[in-house]
């Protein structure tokens, strides 16, 4: 069944989830300049290395396909 929302009723889900997210986000603990400048560090560097690893696959395939398709 449903139940009859006056129009009065129908704002306040939307300002209560405001509420909600605004009262969530104080309670995050943020991370330190420190902590955010190591941790982008680590990120940048994982992904230079696993952007020179798929350079090597995608080279060593290239070079196969060469070698199986010019032969």
């Amino acid at each position: 069944m449903r139940r009859q929302v006056s129009i009065k009723e129908q704002g306040k889900p939307r300002f209560k989830f405001v509420g909600e997210t605004i009262a969530e986000l104080r309670k995050v603990v943020w991370p330190t300049r420190q902590e955010a400048t190591y941790l982008t560090t680590i990120v940048i560097v994982v992904t230079v290395i696993v952007a020179i690893a798929l350079w090597v696959v995608d080279l060593g395939f290239s070079e196969l396909m060469n070698i199986i398709l010019l032969k």
